[in-house]
Order: C-alpha cells, then structure tokens, then sequence
C-alpha cells in the first residue's frame, strides 16, 4: 500500500493505493491520526484501492467516529470492491461517499 498526501491548508487529502488489510491498516490509522489535530476536512481518496479487508473498514469507521461533528470526513471515488465492502455492512449509508 502507498498513501499520496495533499495537504491545502487545514484540508487533507489522502490517496490511497493497493491493499488496505491487516497488514497496511494500521499505517493508515497512523498517518490520519498525524494529521487529525490540525485539520478540519479529510477526504479518504479509495479510487485505486483493490482490497479492502475488515482492518481496513475499522480504520474508516474509526476515523468516521474520531471526527464527530467537529472534523468532516469524505469518502472519495471509492473502488468497485471498496463500495461492495461498504454496501454489504451497510455502511454505504452512514459514511459520506462521494463516488
């Protein structure tokens, strides 16, 4: 997995890329929760991730949940596989998708 940054301000862009499992999850957690305390805006860019795993989702949803009203999150062009994960745990509902 690589993740590409681009920071505007106190808005942050995060392009993942490749598997987001077990493995690279916690990179995620790592680099979202660097940045958390001095931005506002996060968009999660999911476009060119081929698997997502069940670690992957937490750290979404972790992230949904640390930002509470304060902070918006943005769940970007995901992909095909990303929105079948999203939409099967019934998350595709909860979480804010821009596709």
């Amino acid at each position: 997995m690589t993740i590409k940054e681009q920071l505007n301000g106190v808005s942050l862009e995060l392009l993942v890329e490749g598997r987001l499992d077990t493995n690279t999850a916690p990179i995620l957690e790592n680099r979202i929760k660097e940045y958390f305390p001095r931005i506002i805006d996060l968009t999660l860019n999911l476009s060119a991730v081929e698997y997502m795993s069940s670690a992957g989702l937490r750290v979404v949803l972790a992230t949904q949940k640390m930002a509470g009203t304060e902070k918006r999150v943005i769940i970007k062009s995901p992909s095909a596989f990303c929105m079948q994960v999203f939409e099967a745990t019934g998350m595709a509902g909860i979480l804010n998708i821009k596709r």
